[in-house]
C-alpha cells in the first residue's frame, strides 16, 4: 500500500512539475531566454557554488545542533555527508520516504532513538529554515519597493516592524511548547539558520551578477526569498516550476526583469541539483559515532 502512494505522490509530483513549467514557458519568450542564458559570464558562478554550499553547510551544523539536544553525538563530517544523502533524496527521489525519512529512518535503526524525537529535530530543522526566510522577509520588504498599493501604505510597513520584533521571540515560544527538548540550542541553531539564508543571499547576488544584472539586486532577492518558500511546499519536484512561478507573476510589481529572473531561478536550479548530486557519491559510516546517554 505504501509502495503505491509513493508511486502515485511521484505522479502528481511530476505531473504539478510538468503543469508549473508549462506556464512559466506559456508566458515566457523562450528564445530571448536562451539569448541571456548563452551571456553569461560563468566565472562568477565558481562563487555562487562555493557560497551555495557554504548555506548548506550552515544549515547541516543547524540540524546537528539539534541532534546533540537529544544526545546524538554525529561528528560534523559524517554529519554532513549524511545531510547530502539527504538533499540527493529530496530531489532526484521524490516519491520515497525523502531526505527528512531517510535520515530518521538511518538513525533510528543505527542508534535506537525514538523516532518521534528524530522526527522533531528533522521539523524544527525545516521551521527553523523557514523563520530565517520569513524574519530577512519582513527586513526587505521594509526595503524594497513593490508596486502595490497596500504593501506601500504605512500600516503595511509597521506590519513588517512587528514581524521583525516578534518571529524569534515567536519561534522561541513555538519550541517553548512544543520542541522543549531543543530550546538549549535556540541561538546558535537560529543563527545558523540566518547564516544559511545569507550565504544563499550572497549566492543569489553571484548569479545575478553573472547574468550581467546589477540594479534592483534587493528585489530580486526578496522574490528569491519568496520563490524559496513555494519550493519548500512539497508540490513540484524540488520546487522545479514553482520557484520559476513566482519570478514570471512577481516581475511586474518588484520592478525585476522578467526574463533576466527566470534565467536566475533556473541556474539556481542547477546549482542545487549539482550539490543535491554528490549526496549519490557520498556513504557514511556511522560505527564510532554515538549518543551520549539514553533518551527517554
Amino acid at each position: 500500500m505504501t509502495r503505491y502512494k509513493n508511486q502515485l505522490k511521484t505522479i502528481l509530483k511530476l505531473i504539478l512539475t510538468g503543469l508549473a513549467l508549462y506556464l512559466v514557458f506559456r508566458k515566457i519568450d523562450t528564445a530571448q531566454l536562451f539569448e541571456i542564458l548563452k551571456t553569461i559570464q560563468w566565472i562568477w558562478l565558481v562563487p555562487a557554488v562555493i557560497l551555495f554550499v557554504l548555506s548548506k553547510v550552515a544549515t547541516a551544523v543547524r540540524l546537528n545542533q539539534y541532534f546533540k539536544n537529544i544526545s546524538l553525538q554525529l561528528s560534523e563530517w559524517k554529519n554532513w555527508k549524511l545531510y547530502l544523502i539527504g538533499m540527493f533524496y529530496n530531489l532526484f527521489l521524490p516519491g520515497g520516504i525523502g531526505g527528512d525519512g531517510y535520515k530518521v529512518y538511518l538513525l533510528n535503526k543505527h542508534f535506537k532513538l525514538p523516532v518521534k524525537k528524530l522526527l522533531q529535530a528533522a521539523l524544527l530543522d525545516r521551521l527553523g529554515g523557514l523563520v530565517a526566510i520569513v524574519f530577512l522577509l519582513f527586513g526587505l520588504f521594509l526595503i524594497v519597493e513593490v508596486e502595490l498599493d497596500f504593501l506601500e501604505s504605512e500600516l503595511w510597513n509597521g506590519l513588517m516592524v512587528v514581524g521583525l520584533i516578534l518571529t524569534i521571540p515567536g519561534f522561541w515560544l513555538v519550541q517553548k511548547l512544543f520542541f522543549k527538548d531543543f530550546l538549549p540550542s535556540f541561538w546558535s541553531a537560529n543563527a545558523w539558520s540566518i547564516a544559511g539564508q545569507l550565504a544563499q543571499l550572497i549566492c543569489a547576488w553571484f548569479i545575478l551578477v553573472a547574468l550581467g544584472i546589477h540594479n534592483n539586486i534587493l528585489a530580486y532577492q526578496l522574490v528569491f526569498l519568496l520563490s524559496s518558500i513555494v519550493a519548500v511546499l512539497p508540490l513540484t519536484i524540488g520546487g522545479v516550476g514553482a520557484r520559476e512561478l513566482v519570478f514570471v507573476y512577481a516581475h511586474q510589481y518588484a520592478g525585476i526583469e522578467e526574463m533576466a529572473a527566470v534565467a536566475f531561478s533556473l541556474i539556481f536550479f542547477l546549482i542545487s541539483a549539482a550539490v543535491s548530486l554528490m549526496g549519490a557519491l557520498v556513504k557514511v559510516d556511522l560505527k564510532d559515532e554515538q549518543v551520549d546517554s539514553p533518551s527517554d
